[in-house]
């Protein structure tokens, strides 16, 4: 076995395992309706019945060269992926949830894409300008993007609050890898975590009760994968943090939006050594 794809349940505080194979797959998101997670593997993208089965590959047209940054719209009918294909870099797409030819959103290369605001508007995503790592926000459809951060450190991994007030992300500002938040229609970065970890991957459930954010060792750079990490659970503001379990992931394990649409689970991916 490579990859289990698992769901965490808040109210008992246990994971069952959805699906395993000998595959490597990555980076689940629940579907609207509760039913389904997203997946990418090989370069391809696939849906997954919450309840088991087999992966069902989606029709991403031209796009075989997708990386684990993909997700929903708010209303379900649209997908965001990243994907080199076209171009060598990481571009980021639009196509229907049932799949079909993607449409370019971003000119400026390479974008990968990390949140979809609440109200469906703009994607947020990092943006890789002169070898810098910065947060932007762009138009469903395109345009000039909008940069919300400028240099300070690395900065990714952007997802917008329930309520779109804000974009969480991690950044290197501080040294070591922590959790930020930012207005989402600009202006200063507030920090959110002060942990002996390398911080990744925030995502605000969608009842803007929690903040999930997985865990690296303090001395990991990057975020590789096949590392032991921590998923932790903190309110909005970084309060009361508390770990929920340790597993052997990093990459790949939760990088884009992974809550279940009511707040009462996630997904992820835990790995084994292949």
């Amino acid at each position: 076995m490579r990859s289990a794809v698992e769901i965490f349940t808040l109210s008992t505080g246990r994971s069952h395992i959805v699906h395993e194979t000998d595959r490597l797959i990555e980076a689940p998101n629940f579907t609207r309706d509760g039913q389904a997670l997203l997946l990418n593997g090989e370069g391809l993208l696939f849906s997954l019945p919450v309840e088991g089965g087999a992966l069902t590959q989606i029709d991403t047209g031209f796009a075989r060269a997708l990386n684990n940054d993909h997700g929903l719209s708010p209303d379900g009918t649209l997908l965001a992926i990243s994907d080199k294909t076209e171009f060598g870099k990481s571009a980021i797409y639009t196509l229907p949830v049932t799949g079909g030819t993607p449409t370019l959103v971003t000119e400026t290369l390479p974008s990968y894409w990390h949140g979809w605001s609440p109200d469906g508007a703009r994607l947020a995503y990092c943006g890789i300008r002169d070898d810098v790592f910065d947060i932007y926000t762009i138009d469903v459809s395109g345009g000039a993007e909008t940069r919300l951060t400028f240099g300070e450190g690395r900065n990714d991994g952007p997802d917008y609050s329930p309520d779109g007030r804000w974009i969480y992300f991690n950044s290197s500002r501080s040294g070591r890898m922590q959790i930020w938040r930012v207005p989402a229609q600009g202006g200063a970065a507030e920090r959110i975590t002060d942990s002996p970890y390398g911080d990744w991957f925030p995502h605000p459930s969608p009842d803007g009760r929690h903040l999930l954010v997985l865990s690296y060792d303090g001395d990991v750079f990057d975020h590789p994968r096949d590392h032991t990490v921590r998923l932790r659970l903190m309110d909005p503001d970084g309060g009361q943090a508390r770990e929920l379990f340790t597993l052997f992931g990093g990459q790949g394990t939760m990088n884009v939006p992974n809550w279940s649409p009511d707040g009462s689970a996630f997904a992820y991916v835990r790995y084994e050594p292949a």
